[in-house]
């Protein structure tokens, strides 16, 4: 398939660039305010759409000129267009981890080698990456690369099915019919492997769970060309383009904003709708005859346009790297934010002006020439140092690259934390499953759970007379407390926090069922507190400690409230998480829920572990063997408090 020629008669479309800047912006506003732009990350079906239109145009518009396609010409583009970038990102990322963050080192040889081969997004499901984890303590600079693979996989297949599209089904219609169907199948095949309440990164990441984006945008082409378009329409027309391209964007821009990513919503059709209603917009946007592409077209948007490439390569480390050295994020909302955006454009720019623009037009058979040239030019040094530059970054990233496979993994299952974690997680599920016969048994006998009024007056009045157990007296509570504690049943319900506190409560509140995980969400804890309302084991005390690993929505809220019940009393510690920008989110709507929900007492928590660091271990969130005494008796005096 050698080719003579370009095509003649394409045409750039600078509304294009429009939907690229409103992609990446959704983007970047979903990784650093993932709770407040809940739906930013649709700014990635954007892009695949857009992707599967504009290269499949291209490959038709080529085939219909000269009837073939040149690959050469086709991959040299390609290459030159999107390598410069990622190599340049790659390399710098492992260059900045080589000498200043090597507990990340680990697989970093694997990282690159995959991204490169665009295979990364399966290396990502092979070692379970979970995109949604933002409490990871390895969370990696790389994460978001997964998209890249996939559209670098559908330009290494993509002319061959193409041609081969043209040859077998010839007809323009029926192809897209074809595209269509196999975009539906892998719509619902999303669905099919979704599974409720379990982390769906395996489905984000998949191309066969994500490629109905791109070929749907690819089905478009076949039927709307952008060479075939009419520019001149009639008002009518135009005002029927511009109305759906209207209604398109609104509600494209209110998907963005309301449609969480962990919502079965998201999985069961939502994405495919989305990316539907992009195409329709792409179509419009398209239309030489509609008004959408001149909208769409400003210097803001064509600006960030022509960089979303590289502005989305550059955000992750950004971010990960700003938020390992600056750990008080909570404090800093608008701030911290603003300053990482400001760096990625930075850098973003840098690298579209010196490397991706330049290696985009370089024309490589000229180059030994060219060098040879340069070399007898006066001012070739200053451009030597600044070429040498890059290439020690280039070579310190390859050194960390080098290092990888003798980099142990880090261990996180041996520090003083984890150890306490897996400790507390077995000691649990031991308890667990007697608490819960105890509370069935209680249920059947028609008691309530936990002793009598009497019973309770008269250990009171015991615990009066005798002085405080040498166990408890690190608690700093009195003996009534401690023997209200001792008979109260409470099942408790929480992330990695409360596992982190679990024993000290226990000791407590000998009848405390917990059931906590780490990173456990809200959204994932209302069907476990309808399993213990079935078994009858959800106590008439409901303790929650919810929040770290990410804010939550007031319908969720209302869903877990209504899953305990109104007859229950309900004690949620509020989030102390300064190292994540949701902390304030979490407990501004624990204090609104508070005046919703009558049986609901938010725990102050946040307010004592800010005024002492000492309490917690190196991540500031987890409290330690000092904290945990202080947690157990906020925990206790609020529970036991009459």
């Amino acid at each position: 398939m050698a080719g003579k020629k370009r095509l003649k008669n394409s045409r750039y479309i600078t509304g294009f660039d429009g939907l690229r800047a409103i992609g990446v912006i959704g983007v970047i506003l979903y990784h650093l305010m993932p709770y407040t732009f809940t739906g930013g990350y649709l700014g990635v079906p954007i892009f695949m759409v857009v992707s599967g239109y504009l290269i499949t145009d291209l490959l038709v518009q080529e085939w219909e000129q000269n009837q073939w396609i040149n690959l050469k010409s086709f991959y040299l583009r390609r290459v030159k267009r999107l390598y410069p970038g990622l190599i340049t990102m790659l390399f710098a990322t492992g260059a900045y981890i080589t000498l200043f963050q090597r507990e990340m080192l680990h697989q970093l040889n694997q990282i690159i080698i995959t991204n490169i081969l665009y295979v990364y997004n399966w290396w990502q499901i092979g070692h379970g990456q979970s995109y949604f984890d933002r409490f990871a303590n390895n969370e990696s600079p790389f994460t978001h690369l997964w998209t890249l693979s996939i559209e670098g996989q559908f330009y290494l297949i993509w002319p061959f099915i193409v041609v081969a599209l043209i040859i077998g089904l010839k007809n323009k219609n029926r192809i897209a019919q074809v595209l269509l169907a196999v975009s539906v199948v892998s719509a619902i095949w999303m669905a099919i492997l979704y599974q409720p309440n379990a982390d769906p990164s395996r489905l984000y990441y998949g191309t066969d769970t994500r490629v109905f984006s791109i070929l749907l945008g690819a089905a478009l082409a076949f039927v709307w060309p952008s060479t075939a378009l009419k520019q001149k329409i009639v008002p009518k027309q135009r005002l029927v383009l511009d109305g759906i391209g209207l209604v398109s964007v609104l509600s494209l821009v209110w998907l963005m904003v309301k449609l969480n990513a962990e919502s079965s919503l998201v999985y069961r059709g939502g994405l495919f709708l989305f990316s539907a209603l992009v195409c329709v917009l792409v179509a419009v946007v398209a239309h030489p005859g509609a008004d959408w592409n001149r909208l769409l077209t400003n210097p803001v948007f064509n600006w960030l346009g022509k960089r979303s490439y590289g502005i989305y390569l550059y955000q992750f480390p950004v971010m990960i790297f700003f938020e390992t050295i600056f750990k008080n994020i909570a404090d800093h909302p608008v701030l911290y934010p603003v300053i990482e955006v400001a760096i990625i454009f930075g850098l973003t720019e840098l690298s579209y002006r010196f490397i991706e623009q330049p290696l985009a037009h370089y024309p490589y058979r000229q180059l030994w020439h060219q060098l040879k040239q340069f070399m007898h030019q006066p001012h070739w040094n200053r451009v030597v140092g600044r070429v040498t530059g890059l290439a020690i970054v280039f070579l310190i990233g390859l050194v960390g690259a080098f290092q990888a496979p003798f980099q142990p993994a880090p261990d996180t299952h041996k520090s003083a934390l984890a150890v306490n974690i897996k400790q507390n997680q077995k000691a649990n599920q031991k308890r667990k499953d007697a608490l819960i016969k105890k509370a069935k048994a209680q249920n059947k006998a028609g008691q309530a759970n936990g002793p009598t009024s009497k019973a309770e007056k008269a250990a009171e009045a015991a615990a009066q007379k005798h002085p405080i157990n040498q166990e408890f007296e690190k608690y700093g509570l009195s003996q009534v407390t401690i023997q209200r504690a001792q008979n109260i049943s409470v099942t408790a319900i929480g992330d990695s926090v409360l596992l982190d506190g679990s024993q000290a409560l226990q000791k407590l509140f000998p009848n405390m069922l917990v059931d906590a995980a780490v990173g456990r969400q809200l959204y994932q804890s209302i069907q476990i507190v309808k399993d213990y309302d079935q078994k009858q084991a959800l106590s008439d005390t409901v303790l929650v400690s919810l929040g770290t690993n990410g804010a939550f929505t007031q319908e969720q809220m209302a869903q877990f409230m209504a899953a305990i019940g109104t007859k229950r009393k309900v004690y949620w510690l509020n989030a102390f998480v300064p190292t994540r920008p949701w902390q304030n989110d979490v407990n501004q709507t624990l204090k609104n829920a508070t005046k919703q929900y009558p049986n609901l007492t938010v725990i102050d928590w946040y307010s004592q572990a800010a005024k002492h660091s000492d309490w917690f271990y190196q991540d500031k969130v987890h409290p330690n063997p000092t904290g945990v005494n202080e947690y157990a008796t906020i925990i206790t005096k609020a529970l036991a408090a009459k």
